[in-house]
């Protein structure tokens, strides 16, 4: 690989990761994003050149442009970048250039899970001293990083099927968590197409790789080709039995082919996790570790950020932030709050992407159930065009023949002023979204007066 790249849109969470890695690898790393952020902070403290707004003229003229799906091509940095001559790569291609260094190689896929899952499976490594290298789609508590070059012998990393970039990969061992309809704006035929790139990554991996999948999602059962080993809560390779959900830790036993392997505790909250740590526990027994090295830091791992992470307290008011955009990642956010005992929830709402409202509508629809009240902010476009008859003031309206709902319009600074006045002591609000939902924490913070900031 050259040494020099220019990131377009290097804030980002991925992209901002693949940049760290390639600077801890003696790259030189410019970029530039619309708006700062603290992803980008960390590379200019490493020594990154870092331009907000795009410009031609951020363009070095001897690099290679790394750009997102995000990206369009009348971006002035692509035409900078094409007049010039300069390979562009997709940040994919990236991704599987590091992963091709020699390295053994997991990577963790599938709609809901990929970034708990990779994030969990580098911080257990990490945490038993195996030293390994990888870019993860969030930041790693404790760690306090989404991306870091070791010299241990494994390589982990996060696969994103959005845009059907995964089939570049070609990882030693790989999970996928499960399938579902989801980035609808790529995947045309729906789940249909998702399956076909599925399969057709699956094709494409080594004889020798390995495939774990969870037995208990019947889409996976749809795949073709390859010797899956399965794990689950039922019948699977790899199996949770005797699952204990406490107020504090659950605790499970794992079985191998119906032989006892070990018992797990973690402090995750929700059934969903108990999959995710099962997952982790199965793809690295499967890489070949000693497994007896990695159950002590299961119970330590708080989760990736933005993982119904806690971010601020105040007035005996908890604030909580969470990734879920997709009706399931929503349903499985909100079974954590089973765990409050008499507390009154609040979830604030962002949908992201109109195309996923419109084609999730009922489902998401359904995916609220264990709150007390839900607030519907305006749909974060993600630069997509408004889709006729579909908008939050429309979905909360529906939503309000379930459960109590409202709509509230204006950017996160007006949804906090209008939130705060109808939350009391002991409240729990949860954002939910992809988009500047995670900045609801901060607003609330900013417009109380007993400032208790929990976020590391």
């Amino acid at each position: 690989m050259r040494e020099k790249y220019h990131f377009i849109a290097i804030g980002g969470i991925g992209m901002s990761g693949l940049a760290k890695y390639l600077m801890e690898n003696g790259c030189e790393v410019s970029g530039s994003d619309i708006s700062d952020s603290k992803y980008i902070n960390k590379l200019r403290e490493m020594g990154a050149r870092i331009y907000i707004g795009h410009d031609a003229n951020n363009v070095p003229d001897d690099c290679i442009v790394v750009a997102s799906t995000a990206i369009k091509e009348n971006n002035p940095e692509i035409q900078r970048a094409k007049s010039l001559g300069l390979p562009i790569y997709h940040r994919s291609d990236v991704l599987a250039k590091l992963s091709e260094m020699g390295k053994f190689f997991i990577g963790y896929s599938g709609t809901h899970g990929k970034t708990t899952t990779s994030g969990l499976s580098a911080y257990v490594m990490e945490k038993a001293g195996l030293k390994p290298s990888f870019v993860v789609g969030g930041i790693i508590p404790e760690i306090g990083t989404n991306a870091h070059s070791q010299d241990g012998e494994f390589f982990c990393a996060e696969l994103d099927e959005s845009d059907g970039t995964i089939v570049k990969y070609s990882p030693d061992v790989v999970v996928i968590n499960n399938l579902e309809a989801d980035h609808l704006d790529f995947y045309k035929n729906g789940l249909e197409s998702i399956i076909e790139t599925f399969d057709n990554f699956i094709d494409g991996l080594k004889s020798s790789a390995k495939i774990l999948i969870n037995n208990d999602c019947e889409t996976l059962k749809m795949l073709s080709g390859g010797n899956f080993i399965t794990f689950g809560l039922n019948n699977a390779d790899y199996t949770a039995k005797n699952i204990n959900y406490g107020e504090d830790f659950t605790d499970f036993d794992v079985y191998y082919r119906n032989e006892y392997l070990a018992n797990i505790k973690i402090s995750l909250k929700g059934e969903h996790n108990v999959y995710n740590t099962l997952a982790v526990l199965a793809s690295l027994h499967q890489s070949g570790i000693d497994i007896e090295l990695l159950i002590p830091h299961f119970v330590n791992f708080t989760g990736m950020g933005r993982r119904f992470e806690k971010v601020c307290e105040f007035n005996g008011i908890s604030v909580y932030d969470d990734y879920a955009h997709h009706p399931t990642e929503i349903k499985a956010a909100l079974s954590a709050v089973k765990s409050f005992k008499n507390r009154n929830t609040i979830a604030v709402f962002q949908p992201h992407r109109y195309t996923r409202l419109s084609s999730l509508w009922k489902d998401f629809l359904e995916s609220f159930g264990d709150v007390n009240k839900v607030v519907v902010t305006d749909v974060y476009a993600a630069s997509e065009s408004p889709i006729d008859g579909v908008n939050s003031a429309k979905f909360a309206d529906e939503l309000s023949s379930k459960l109590d709902s409202e709509y509230i319009s204006g950017d996160m600074k007006t949804v906090a002023k209008k939130l705060l006045p109808m939350l009391k002591s002991g409240d729990i609000v949860i954002g939910l979204g992809a988009g500047t939902i995670t900045n609801l924490g901060k607003e609330l913070l900013n417009l109380s007066g007993d400032m208790v900031d929990v976020r590391k």
